[in-house]
């Protein structure tokens, strides 16, 4: 989930990249003074946990859940990564590669590495190299997810850069799952929800979002954005339940789709004539084009927000805050909005709180007054310990073990 986006000046509050950790707990951003780390566990208020003006011109920040490990890389050093462990203030470790970094993604067990031609999988307990992928597909934005369940962590990324194909590569046993032909046209943006179950892409035209069973690469959903005009699909993200998947572009909407359950087999009841017309209409269609086929079976947003920027690029993100859905936006003007969602009734989601990401503590007070919330406090930002410590936290496997804050640390590694 990440934002890159160049600043209009040297003291501009533009944002060059914005990410939302695994579990939409904490928000990074970086710009041209270096990057900060926020808690996003309350509406009302935005805090920010940790700053830092030591590297300028970050265009790449990802924290791992709720922990002290921070992943960096600036504008003047791209070739390079460094590893941090914020609280102590201490470096863990570095790796230099042969070309530009694109993205970075991480969960417990891995961290992978994306470069335009190659990518590299590396043991994030003691950041060793374990995998390089080379001579992969052209993949100028360094597009790439990886699931945030460590118990099997896949890793997707463009198969082809002519057509929307997706590699599914199981980065914890190091081999190719599948193969998935998802779009006709190359791929734009790919998410795992929670669990590793569920992919979901789009594609370069941004009218039509497809959602695919993990392992087995099966179209389970597909869902229409639009039907006027070609967007670019900045970001998509399952809610933590996996109940929705909201959609952000380089338009003024971003939409939400609620992914529906299996319908059970039909019983034998005495016919109806709704029942009859749908029978009708399904018959129908299967004599229709493929295409027009296609349109008649795909579902429409269930609920929508207009935001108030057009042209900007952001990411977004569903999250429980303060134990009702809630829909996060992170402008590159510099604001967090967060919207109110209806999980019954869709439709137009309400802005309840907008913070501004950079200036001072004062400065950066909410931009909108709040709306009436009942919902019990927000509990405190938990430490890493604690976050694998809970009951909800995805059960690891017995044969993985993940990352220690007080694990090894190295220094300069060049990556050949």
């Amino acid at each position: 989930m990440e934002s890159k986006e160049e600043a209009g000046g040297p003291d501009a509050p533009g944002l060059c990249c914005a990410s939302f950790n695994q579990d939409t707990t904490s928000l990074a951003v970086g710009n041209k003074t270096g990057y900060r780390l926020f808690s996003v566990t309350s509406v009302d208020k935005l805090d920010c946990v940790y700053e830092s003006a030591e590297s300028p011109d970050v265009y790449i920040v990802e924290r791992l859940f709720s922990s002290s490990l921070v992943v960096v890389v600036s504008q003047a050093t791209p070739r390079r990564m460094n590893v941090y462990h914020f609280k102590k203030g201490t470096e863990i470790c570095n790796y230099s590669y042969s070309n530009n970094i694109l993205s970075v993604r991480l969960n417990r067990q891995r961290l992978v590495v994306c470069l335009e031609e190659s990518v590299y999988i590396h043991n994030i307990k003691d950041m060793k190299l374990l995998k390089t992928l080379l001579s992969t597909p052209p993949n100028p934005s360094g597009l790439c997810a990886l699931s945030i369940n460590h118990s099997n962590s896949y890793l997707a990324y463009p198969g082809s850069a002519t057509i929307g194909e997706i590699i599914v590569y199981d980065a914890n046993n190091l081999n190719t799952v599948t193969m998935i032909p998802a779009h006709d046209s190359p791929v734009a943006a790919v998410t795992f929800n929670a669990s590793g179950t569920r992919l979901a892409s789009a594609s370069e035209r941004g009218t039509v979002i497809r959602v695919f069973s993990i392992p087995e690469g099966h179209r389970l959903l597909e869902f229409r954005r639009g039907m006027k005009r070609y967007v670019n699909i900045s970001s998509l993200s399952f809610s933590p339940d996996s109940q929705f998947l909201c959609a952000s572009s380089n338009t003024e909407t971003v939409h939400i789709f609620k992914l529906r359950a299996t319908p059970p087999p039909p019983q034998e009841t005495s016919p109806t004539w709704s029942a009859y017309v749908g029978k009708v209409f399904s018959a129908a269609s299967s004599y229709l084009p493929a295409q027009v086929s296609d349109m008649m079976n795909q579902d429409r947003a269930f609920a929508t927000v207009r935001l108030h920027v057009f042209g900007q690029r952001n990411v977004c993100a569903l999250a429980t805050i303060q134990k009702l859905p809630r829909l996060l936006v992170a402008s590159s003007d510099g604001q967090l909005c967060v919207y109110n969602l209806d999980p019954h009734e869709g439709g137009e989601c309400v802005l309840a709180k907008r913070h501004r990401l950079f200036g001072s503590d004062k400065e950066r007070g909410a931009l909108e007054e709040p709306q009436p919330d009942t919902a019990a406090p927000a509990q405190s930002c938990q430490s890493y310990a604690a976050t694998v410590a809970t009951s909800g936290a995805t059960p690891s496997s017995a044969t993985l073990t993940g990352y220690s804050e007080d694990g090894g640390a190295m220094k300069d590694k060049l990556v050949p």
